[in-house]
């Protein structure tokens, strides 16, 4: 495994979502016996080993990460869910890495040997680009990417205005896109039916 500089490359796994369509915490679900957060954490651990997570609830997965993991403290309010994109504000303040890898904790498909190669871009990108994401033709992938720490400012400056939606943020800003063959790598656990459907490959690349 070959990661990148830590002081250059972070993660942070979202974690704080309802999970009211499944039904139950999603990322505890169990994928061939391994919880589905622990299988991103996996995937993620192929970039860096500075990885965060962020939840309104984190005592929920001491126990199926490793004590290496950092959890940071989402503020929300259960009865008013705030989304992702502001959870993404909350988590990027607190890392120090100029790039972050952001991603969902319900994505069983990721495939550790792309995130990896993505990661050799990111020394090689134009100073004025703040993400690089996967995309498709309604927009971007934003919970599966990678985004420079100095788009924070940007990124609070949206959310005063009451922007919540990561699609329109992104329009305002530099954006490049990230190769990706394969778009089954980014099929998230929404339903238990998607549970049903999906097929799940192995952490390891």
């Amino acid at each position: 495994m070959q990661e990148v500089n830590r002081e250059f490359l972070s993660a942070l796994i979202l974690a704080g979502g309802q999970s009211s369509r499944m039904g139950r915490d999603k990322a505890l679900i169990e994928i061939d016996g391994v919880p589905l957060i622990r299988r991103v954490y996996e995937a993620a651990q192929f970039c860096t080993s500075e990885i965060y997570v962020l939840a309104p609830w984190s005592d929920r997965y001491y126990p199926v990460l490793p004590q290496t993991c950092r959890f940071l403290q989402e503020q929300a309010d259960p009865k008013t869910p705030q989304g992702p994109l502001v959870g993404f504000s909350q988590g990027l303040a607190q890392v120090q890495t100029e790039w972050v890898l952001l991603l969902a904790c319900d994505l069983p498909q990721l495939q550790p040997a792309i995130l990896q190669s993505w990661t050799t871009r990111l020394s090689n990108t134009d100073n004025a680009t703040i993400a690089l994401l996967p995309q498709h033709p309604k927009g971007w992938d934003p919970l599966c990417g990678f985004y420079r720490r100095f788009c924070l400012d940007s990124l609070r400056t949206f959310i005063q205005k009451g922007g919540r939606s990561f699609q329109g943020w992104l329009t305002q800003v530099p954006v490049q896109a990230l190769p990706l063959s394969d778009r089954t790598m980014l099929l998230n656990c929404n339903t238990p039916t998607d549970l049903e459907t999906l097929s799940y490959p192995s952490p390891n690349p």
